[in-house]
């Protein structure tokens, strides 16, 4: 009996010290897997903060690069004298052959705002408020974005595509040797035309969004005419259409400097074409909607004594 219980004495102890073992090596486990997910997290988030040092670090030379492009542009407007058959071509080409596009936009822009408008304003007894409404947004706000929008996605495209596929084809190389400056010859024109024929486009989009949507208030939705015309032209003064003019005046910059930039460095290959037009399109469209905040307050500021 005494050997028995020395044996089941020794056997307790045994199972105790291995569960105590077990115990041991299960902690020793935790504080290395917690270890390793600490210096898995620490790299994750060192990788992220480069990523972000990276992509800001691009933004910033970037957009040094895009305003010594401007500095460029702007000495040879003073430099060389302007080449006035590049420049009426690209006239036609960013004015002209967007007519159709910037009508169909500005129409159906102001008809469908004057539309949902009139829904929220006639439970409120104020249908007489459609057409200010209406025509101070489309200048101030809808109208050269929208306008500018869809020319950073018409002509930008195409700015950026043409002068990335000189650019890979050697083109470019052809032209100084030649002894032509490839931005006096490329981009001055184009930025000129842009300048020029944004806000021209800019006012025919506000001109036939306020038609449009006097069209749809009256006739269709039962406002009274004498009021619409009578409130429009009370509201809506100088001011609201200067703003209008000189946003789609400073997006027609946007969209010129970061076509012409993406085109003048593009990516290698043939798929590098399709990338950089891609890209510029994007950022010239997140410049516009950003920098139409700030724009709006300066604007605003400058315009301020106008009626």
């Amino acid at each position: 009996m005494l050997y028995r219980s020395r044996g089941a004495w020794g056997q307790c102890k045994f199972s105790a010290a291995a569960v105590t073992g077990r115990k041991k090596q299960a902690l020793l486990n935790q504080r290395v897997a917690l270890k390793l997910l600490a210096q898995g997290m620490n790299m994750a988030m060192e990788n992220m903060l480069a990523a972000i040092g990276r992509w800001l670090t691009g933004g910033i030379q970037s957009a040094g690069a895009m305003t010594l492009l401007l500095v460029n542009i702007l000495r040879c407007l003073v430099k060389y004298p302007l080449r006035w058959r590049l420049f009426l071509q690209q006239m036609y080409l960013i004015g002209l052959k967007s007519q159709f596009v910037m009508l169909t936009t500005g129409a159906f822009v102001g008809a469908v705002f004057a539309a949902q408008v009139h829904f929220q304003f006639v439970r409120l007894g104020m249908q007489s408020a459609v057409g200010p409404t209406v025509s101070v947004a489309m200048c101030r706000e809808l109208g050269p974005v929208f306008c500018c929008l869809l020319l950073a996605g018409r002509v930008g495209a195409a700015m950026a595509a043409e002068i990335s596929s000189m650019k890979n084809t050697e083109q470019l190389d052809a032209l100084r040797a030649l002894g032509v400056y490839p931005v006096e010859y490329l981009a001055v024109p184009r930025f000129l035309a842009m300048l020029v024929s944004a806000p021209m486009l800019t006012g025919l989009v506000l001109v036939v969004g306020i038609a449009c949507g006097y069209l749809i208030a009256v006739p269709v939705l039962g406002v009274d005419g004498a009021y619409y015309w009578d409130n429009t032209v009370k509201y809506t003064g100088p001011r609201d259409v200067l703003i209008g003019l000189s946003k789609g005046f400073l997006f027609g910059i946007i969209i010129a400097v970061i076509a012409c930039y993406k085109g003048f460095n593009p990516s290698l290959g043939t798929a590098g074409v399709g990338r950089t037009t891609t890209e510029a399109v994007v950022v010239a469209s997140l410049t516009i909607l950003i920098s139409d905040f700030f724009f709006t307050f300066i604007l605003n500021s400058l315009f301020l004594g106008r009626v």
